[in-house]
């Protein structure tokens, strides 16, 4: 009952006060502060009840597990939920649904994919919760491919007898969004209009999301349109997709209609709406908001929008002010705020600036290689060979590897993965030579390799040739060979556009007459009459 009436303090009174504790009384104990958030507390309880020699049963399990996910160490809960998982496995519970379900959802939370694999393949028996614990723990890890392959295997194996909740639809939205895949997006749309989940706001917020991210703003905005109700992540979701397609203007509007309408905007509300204003120049009315969001709103900022702001003047080349930010943060600014200084000294070539920012990075994250690739594209911008080979051989000395552009398109309803190096693609040979004659077609009209991208001191004839092999540049070329003469071409990609990728699609969009919607890890680049929408501020 206390419970229920959000009174943990006196739910713990009541429990402290029971001499003997039957399992009911522990599992509602356990429950209580597991579900309330108190992490730690439940799963110091839980050790408890193992000592005094209480067995845990199924919901004993489950309560345990969900407290690691909401606990505060999420490094200590890790290795406690792999326990709790031995615990489980020793005592005979392998087969229930529940207790398993729970497990993948757990290993999906700290982001051990294989894992969460590993339990649901295992799991002799599933449910849709299963089926959907799955499909989301794939679509949020970055493994999109597998979500869209298991939400096609549930559908087959169960024929029919799974209907999926509106908690696989959003998982599956997540998916299309994360590979551009538009057509896939709108049969998944259709579904949920036959199914009559379109009265469900997480469900709707979802397909704007979807359609925003496979470059169709129209369709998405449409959805928000015809929503009956909407509520802050709604709204969050069309500020977000207009950020995304680099109209900072139109995503101010949105937020403050949505203020005027009476809904108190949220911290996510915020990080949309500045990252709008970092990827139009909006400097001014980014900090107004930023100063706003205490003053007015309540709201205390966090390094998200700390490393907003310091990504917005970064941009606009207000280095200076931008380390002043950081200068006068109280607490340790975080990866996430170094990281943005650091991009920003990529886009303008301030090696100083840069050095600073990449001391910082490599302590606070001594395993993530982006961060040494950034510095040796800016060592590689001036000219700096020496230091470009020093932070290789960094690299090299910690075992790191540069992560590989990847770039996706979708072609008829199927998705295909283009990169550098790919000798599975039947079409490879094909377009590699497309992508040559292409680029020598372009260079009579005015295009000039801009081989600075390349982080080898090579000679100039060799940086054409590694530029011309960018996943981005295949991906086109895949396109125009497989497509249609007039459809959009839309790519996604995993890494920022590249100087002579976004140079190389302006002139393919004039002179083949195409329109090609590229999202790098940013934003829309949406080519057209050898124009890009982001006016090469990006």
């Amino acid at each position: 009952m206390y419970t229920e009436l959000d009174s943990i303090e006196y739910a713990r009174q009541v429990f402290d006060e029971i001499t003997h504790r039957t399992i009911y009384v522990w599992n509602a104990i356990l429950r209580a502060l597991s579900l309330s958030g108190y992490g730690e507390e439940a799963l110091s309880l839980y050790r408890r009840m193992n000592q005094t020699g209480m067995p845990s049963d199924r919901f004993s399990y489950t309560y345990a597990l969900k407290a690691c996910v909401v606990s505060e160490s999420k490094f200590s809960s890790d290795w406690r939920g792999k326990e709790i998982h031995a615990h489980v496995l020793r005592h005979g519970y392998e087969s229930h649904v529940h207790i398993m379900t729970t497990l993948v959802d757990m290993y999906a939370k700290f982001g051990s994919v294989e894992n969460a694999n590993c339990v649901f393949s295992s799991m002799p028996a599933k449910n849709l919760v299963s089926w959907s614990a799955m499909i989301a723990c794939f679509a949020k890890n970055g493994r999109p491919f597998e979500a869209l392959e298991l939400f096609r295997e549930m559908m087959l194996e169960s024929g029919g007898d799974l209907l999926p909740n509106s908690v696989t639809m959003v998982a599956v939205l997540q998916a299309c969004a994360a590979v551009s895949a538009l057509e896939q997006g709108k049969l998944i749309h259709g579904y949920i209009l036959r199914k009559g989940l379109d009265s469900i706001l997480p469900v709707m917020s979802a397909l704007v999301t979807m359609y925003a991210r496979c470059g169709d703003l129209e369709l998405g905005k449409n959805v928000f349109n015809q929503m009956e109700k909407r509520d802050v992540i709604s709204w969050n979701s069309l500020i977000s997709s207009y950020a995304i397609h680099g109209l900072g203007s139109e995503a101010l509007s949105v937020f403050r209609e949505m203020v005027q309408l009476g809904l108190s905007p949220s911290p996510i509300s915020f990080v949309s709406v500045l990252g709008a204003c970092s990827h139009s120049g909006l400097v001014d009315e980014g900090k107004m908001l930023f100063d706003s969001l205490l003053k007015r709103y309540g709201i205390q900022p966090t390094v998200e929008h700390y490393a907003c702001m310091v990504d917005l003047l970064g941009r606009a080349n207000r280095l200076d002010e931008a380390a002043k930010i950081i200068a006068d943060l109280r607490d340790e600014p975080g990866p996430k705020v170094w990281g943005s200084l650091l991009g920003a000294c990529r886009i303008h070539c301030n090696v100083e600036l840069a050095e600073r920012a990449s001391r910082m990075l490599f302590e606070l994250e001594p395993t993530n290689a982006g961060n040494y690739v950034l510095l040796a594209d800016i060592y590689a911008e001036a000219q700096m060979w020496d230091q470009v080979k020093r932070v290789k051989k960094l690299l090299e000395a910690k075992g790191l590897q540069k992560v590989s552009g990847c770039s996706w398109i979708e072609v008829k309803r199927k998705i295909y993965a283009l990169k550098s190096v790919d000798e599975l693609n039947p079409q490879i040979e094909q377009i590699h030579a497309f992508v040559v004659s292409l680029s020598k077609e372009m260079m009579e009209k005015g295009y000039v390799p801009e081989t600075k991208v390349v982080l080898y001191d090579v000679d100039a004839e060799e940086k054409k040739r590694i530029v011309l092999g960018h996943s981005e540049k295949l991906a086109v070329a895949f396109g125009l060979i497989n497509s249609s003469r007039g459809e959009t071409i839309r790519i996604s990609k995993n890494l920022r556009l590249c100087e002579d990728c976004h140079t190389f699609t302006k002139f393919v969009s004039k002179f083949a007459n195409r329109e090609i919607l590229v999202r790098d890890i940013n934003r829309f680049h949406h080519f057209k009459d050898g124009e890009c929408s982001c006016r090469d501020y990006w």
